[in-house]
Order: structure tokens, then C-alpha cells, then sequence
């Protein structure tokens, strides 16, 4: 039955819709760009980026730093002269980037700006891609946030967001701001670890190019890769030895606390994530054998062979962690009837669309008109579905995780980032919807900007042919990804004690 109260409120303030029951469709939420309410939230700036407002948003993050914030504010200058259209292609790790991203836009740029001796038409914003998917977990507040301070949403795992595609295309085309892509499509939890770029980003800046040459416009198309990391100035490593507690008492295994966790070597703590990481893939290699027939993962190479002279746990970690996610994504495909071909990411956007094809049912008209009966079976495939995607979501969790990323180098920040990911995968099993992610201690924002690349000067190869086209998309995406990777390594040097 519909609530009358339910249809006197805006539909950002009902509460969550509950996913085991048929929803209406996801409707597309336009941006409605208001200014006065970005100005607003650069005034609270500061206490946002040190305070948890939200479960899901971490937070603790100060400073924000920029190495080279002149590059953006020439940026600005340029676009706000009407001489360019800008991207922004930005390194999306955490929910906590387009926080420090706004920091960049509201205190940093400006600031280059006057020292370079000119000024900005304020407020320095950016329109930007979100995925449709947010306002269901964060809360449907978030919609009506995002569309005013110019967010687009777009369904990842559709082939052509069609709505999406056209309204990101005006906005570059008209919109009184630049706009923010993040071309690996999700987070990875992974500050050093940059995904496989989804080529959009690329294909996007070319249809800019074609779409300002059909409207006889003459300003140039600049694409500006942006690296974002977090460093701990101060590792807490209390705060990560009782993380580390938490997660193997809930695994039920024996509490290895420190007693003065500040003075063991970092190298101390690998055995125990280690073991926390190989107790986990066990529970649910068993897990999966058991319900879903998985087959045992292919053994490791003979340690007496020539091939593993010395043993190697976190590669033999990594090769039964592809393993079980190969499996726990053919799970869901099955049901789904989906073939399982292409990349981790790329099946698990497929699965996330099949799954919400079954809950947000553009299939029906009304789902009120529905009969007892007819609504009760289409909460059934609804719940079904809601389930089936538990399996993408571990997928999801892990698609940048390789078993040696701490080995190779035991900082604090790696620690952090892959105790939070073995976090994130307890509380979903435990069933909390949205976990409160512990803090491990004030991070620092380090960002730092590349070379703008003019997509003009690409035009020429991408225009020749389909294939010149395919070919000229691929190149665009690679050097993206390279620039990217090159400033988060440059990121590192770049440190405030």
C-alpha cells in the first residue's frame, strides 16, 4: 500500500529503500548547480575534512596539500576567459577525495592564483560523475546534495548511460565550471595502486572536441590529471594494533595484541595481517566448496622446483585470492545468466546492472497496481537478487588486492589501507549495511598536478576512422593512466612532519 505521508515529503529525506523488496526505477537525478549551497559547504570546509559527519565518510584529513596548485589556477584563468573547456581526471582511492579535491578548488587555487597576481570568479567548483548507486547506501539525501554542486549520476554497469552521457556532454560544453572524471570508475582502497583506467574518460574529452567544432566554438579541450594520496605524518600504530585485535577476535582467533604497539618494528605486524588474510580466504574458499561447489584452487608451484626456490606465502595468498573471487563473481553470473568474460571490474559493473534490473523494476508501471500476489513474487527475485550481489560486493572489495602490496613495502599507510579493506569484508558478512570505518590516526591529503594534455592536438588521429578513433581513445586512456601513476609516486616525496 503507498503511505500518503511518504508522498507529502521529498523523496531525498524518505529512509532507504529496503533492497530485498521490488523498488520503482532509478530515475535520473539532473544537476541543479546552486552556488550559495558550495559556498556554504567551503565555509565548513576545515571541520568536514577533521570531522566524521557521516558512518561511511572517514574523514581526519589535515592537511590538504598541493605541490604545484599554479597548474589549476592557470587552469581556472583559461576557462573562465572562455579560451578553453577543462576535464579534471582525478585518482579516486577513498570517499574522502572529492572532500580534499574541494580544499584544492576553495583555499589552494585561489591562493596560486593571487601570488601569480590575478584573480577568480568565485566559487572555484567542478561538475562531476558520481555513481548512481551512492544515494542507496549513503542515503537518498545524497541525490538532492550532489545535484546541487553540480554532480551527474551515471549507472556503471550499463553499456551507454544514455542520460548520463548526454547531460555530461552539455555540461562540458556549457556549464560555468570545469568537470571532474575519475577514470578508474570505483575506489580501490589502495593509495599506490592505480585500476586499469575505464576508457570514457578518454571518449569523453573527444566528443568534446567534436561537439564544440559542430557549434563553431574555438576554445581548446585540456585534460588535467590530478594524483591524490593520504600519508600518516603520525602513524598511530595503537589505533592499528587494536583494529587488528577487533578483526581476529571476530574471526575467532587468538588476540595477538602488543603491549607497546608504538615500539614493534612495522615488520612485526605482516604475520599477523598475513594470518588474518589467509584465515579469511580459508573460511571462504570453504565457504564457496561447500554451497557452491567452487573447485579447489590450482597448487602452488613445488617450493622444490626451480620455479619457487623460496617459498612465497603472500603469492601463493594472491593466487587463491583470484581464485575465489574468479569464483564468487561466477556465482552471481550464473544466476544471473551472464556470460563471465572480460576484466574483475568489468564483471562486477555487469553483475551490479543485472542485479538492479531485478530490483528496480523498469519492467513495471506501477508496482502499487500490482496484486498481493504479483508484488510478493516480485520482492522474491528482488531479495533473491540483493543476495546474489553479496557476491560481486566481496569481488569488488578485492579487485586491487595482490597478496604482496604490504611485503613489498611495510609502511603504515599500506598496513591501514589493507587492515581497512579486511574490515570492510567482516562487517559485510557480520551484515552491517554501512560500516563505521575505524580512524587510524590524521591523514594528510597529498596532491599533486600533472601537465595538461590538449586534446586538440589528438583530434587529428582520432577523426580519420572507427579504428583511428578506437586506437587514438586507447592511447589517450594509457597516457592517463602513466601520468596518474607518475604523481602518486611523486606524491611520496612530498611530506609534512
Amino acid at each position: 500500500m503507498d503511505n500518503p505521508a511518504h508522498r507529502r515529503l521529498p523523496s531525498w529525506s524518505l529512509p532507504l529503500p529496503k533492497l530485498n523488496r521490488a523498488q520503482p526505477p532509478l530515475g535520473f537525478i539532473p544537476p541543479r548547480y546552486k552556488p550559495w549551497i558550495v559556498q556554504a559547504c567551503y565555509v565548513a570546509l576545515p571541520l568536514i575534512l577533521r570531522l566524521r559527519l557521516r558512518p561511511w565518510l572517514p574523514a581526519g584529513i589535515w592537511p590538504v596539500t598541493c605541490t604545484n596548485p599554479e597548474v589549476l589556477a592557470q587552469g581556472f584563468h583559461q576557462f573562465q576567459a572562455g579560451k578553453i573547456r577543462l576535464l579534471l581526471a582525478f585518482r579516486h582511492s577513498q570517499v574522502d577525495d572529492p572532500i580534499c579535491l574541494s580544499y584544492l578548488f576553495s583555499r589552494l587555487v585561489p591562493r596560486a592564483a593571487r601570488q601569480q597576481g590575478f584573480r577568480l570568479q568565485r566559487p572555484l567548483h567542478s561538475f562531476f560523475m558520481y555513481d548512481r548507486g551512492m544515494p542507496l547506501w549513503a542515503g537518498r539525501w545524497l541525490g538532492w546534495f550532489f545535484a546541487a554542486i553540480g554532480g551527474i549520476p551515471v549507472h556503471r554497469g550499463r553499456r551507454l548511460d544514455l542520460k548520463a552521457l548526454k547531460a555530461v556532454r552539455e555540461q562540458i560544453m556549457t556549464a560555468p565550471l570545469p568537470v571532474t572524471i575519475a577514470p578508474e570508475g570505483a575506489t580501490n582502497g589502495h593509495g599506490e595502486v592505480i585500476s586499469d583506467l575505464e576508457p570514457g574518460t578518454a571518449q569523453l574529452a573527444f566528443w568534446a572536441v567534436e561537439d564544440l567544432q559542430k557549434a563553431g566554438r574555438p576554445e581548446q579541450v585540456l585534460l588535467l590529471p590530478v594524483g591524490l594520496r593520504y600519508i600518516y605524518p603520525r602513524p598511530d600504530w595503537a589505533a592499528l594494533n587494536r583494529l587488528l585485535a577487533q578483526l581476529e577476535a571476530d574471526c575467532g582467533l587468538a588476540v595477538q595484541s602488543f603491549s607497546d604497539p608504538a615500539a614493534i618494528a612495522p615488520e612485526a605486524y605482516y604475520p599477523r595481517l598475513l594470518g588474518l588474510g589467509q584465515h579469511l580466504l580459508s573460511r571462504l574458499e570453504q565457504f564457496y566448496q561447500r554451497f557452491y561447489g567452487l573447485p579447489p584452487a590450482p597448487p602452488a608451484p613445488d617450493p622444490a622446483s626451480p620455479e619457487a626456490a623460496t617459498p612465497d606465502p603472500s603469492a601463493d595468498l594472491g593466487q587463491r585470492l583470484s581464485h575465489l573471487l574468479d569464483g564468487a563473481l561466477a556465482v552471481g553470473e550464473r544466476f544471473f545468466a551472464l556470460p563471465s568474460t572480460g576484466s574483475l571490474v568489468t564483471r562486477c559493473r555487469r553483475l551490479e546492472e543485472a542485479g538492479w534490473s531485478y530490483i528496480y523494476r523498469e519492467d513495471i508501471a506501477d508496482l502499487d497496481q500490482l496484486s498481493p500476489f504479483d508484488r510478493g513474487l516480485a520482492d522474491w527475485v528482488a531479495a533473491a537478487a540483493t543476495l546474489q550481489m553479496q557476491h560481486m560486493r566481496l569481488a569488488e572489495s578485492f579487485v586491487a588486492v595482490s597478496g604482496h602490496y604490504v611485503r613489498d613495502k611495510p609502511s603504515f599507510e599500506r598496513f591501514a589501507e589493507t587492515t581497512l579493506i579486511l574490515f570492510d569484508l567482516v562487517e559485510r558478512v557480520k551484515g552491517t549495511r554501512v560500516p563505521k570505518r575505524p580512524q587510524l590516526g590524521t591523514r594528510q591529503a597529498v596532491i599533486r598536478l600533472g601537465e595538461p594534455i590538449n586534446i586538440n592536438d589528438r583530434w587529428s588521429d582520432y577523426a580519420q576512422s572507427r579504428r583511428s578513433a578506437k586506437a587514438a581513445v586507447a592511447r589517450l586512456t594509457h597516457d592517463i593512466q602513466t601520468a596518474l601513476e607518475d604523481l602518486i609516486e611523486a606524491g611520496e616525496e612530498t611530506v609534512t612532519p
